[in-house]
C-alpha cells in the first residue's frame, strides 16, 4: 500500500502585505529551513547594470546580497522565496551556509499564516530624502517601524553639567549649607569661648593683681612696723 503523499509545505498566493506572498499549508515547527533562496548568482556590478534603468520609486526587488562579491538575483532562475515578503515582526530569518541562502522559521507558523523575514536594507549616503517613503513597510506588526529599511541610528544625548532641580544639586545645596552653618556655628561658638576665656584671663589678672598689690602693701605695714619697733 502506497503512502499518501504529504501536502506541500508552503504556496505562493496574493498578499494582504503586499503583491504576491508565501504562506504555510501546514505546521511549521521553530528551526526548520523551509527553503532555500535560489536565483542568477552575479557579482554587484553586474546587478547595477541590470536595473540601472530601473524607476528609482519602485521598491519591488529580488535581489538578495551573499557576500561583498555576490548577489543573487531571485528574478532570474528563482524559486518560490523570492515572494517572502518582509515584516517587522517576522516568523523567520534568512542564513548564510556556504554562500548559500536559506529561510529559517524562527517561530512555530500555524497553517494559513503568511512568512515573513526581516529585509534589513542597508541606508546609503546617496539614499533620496522619501526613501522612507519607496521602502515603506505595511507589515501591520505592532512594532512595525513603517520602513523595509534598517532602523535610523539615534544620535546620542550629550549628558548636561546643569543639574535638575531637586536633583543630587539641590541635595549637595543643602549639605553645603548645613556644612556652613554647622562651621559658622563652630566659629561662633570658638569666639564665644574665645571672649570668655579673655574676660576670665582678665579677673584672673585683676584678681593677681590685688592680691599682689595687697601683699605688697602688707609687706610694707611689716616694714613700717619692723622699723617702728626698732
Amino acid at each position: 500500500m502506497k503512502k499518501r503523499a504529504r501536502p506541500p509545505l508552503i504556496e505562493v498566493r496574493h498578499s494582504p502585505v503586499h503583491g504576491y506572498g508565501v504562506f504555510a499549508l501546514r505546521r511549521i515547527r521553530k528551526g526548520t529551513t523551509i527553503m532555500e533562496y535560489l536565483g542568477d548568482r552575479v557579482s554587484h556590478e553586474e546587478a547595477d547594470a541590470r536595473y540601472e534603468n530601473k524607476d528609482p520609486n519602485d521598491n519591488h526587488t529580488f535581489l538578495f546580497t551573499v557576500d561583498s562579491k555576490t548577489v543573487i538575483d531571485g528574478g532570474i532562475g528563482g524559486n518560490d522565496a523570492r515572494y517572502i515578503n518582509h515584516g517587522c515582526d517576522p516568523n523567520c530569518e534568512s542564513a548564510s551556509q556556504n554562500k548559500r541562502i536559506y529561510v529559517e522559521a524562527i517561530k512555530t507558523i500555524q497553517p494559513g499564516e503568511e512568512l515573513a523575514y526581516d529585509y534589513q536594507i542597508q541606508r546609503d549616503p546617496e539614499d533620496p530624502p522619501n526613501v522612507d517613503e519607496i521602502f515603506a513597510c505595511r507589515c501591520g506588526a505592532a512594532k512595525c517601524r513603517g520602513s523595509m529599511l534598517v532602523a535610523r541610528k539615534k544620535p546620542r544625548k550629550k549628558k548636561s553639567k546643569i543639574k535638575a532641580r531637586g536633583g543630587p544639586a539641590k541635595k549637595n545645596a543643602k549639605k553645603t549649607a548645613k556644612k556652613t552653618a554647622r562651621t559658622a556655628a563652630s566659629g561662633a561658638a570658638k569666639k564665644a569661648a574665645g571672649r570668655a576665656t579673655s574676660k576670665a584671663t582678665t579677673r584672673a589678672a585683676v584678681k593677681a593683681a590685688a592680691r599682689k598689690s595687697a601683699g605688697e602693701k602688707s609687706q610694707a605695714a611689716a616694714a613700717v612696723r619692723s622699723r617702728r619697733g626698732r
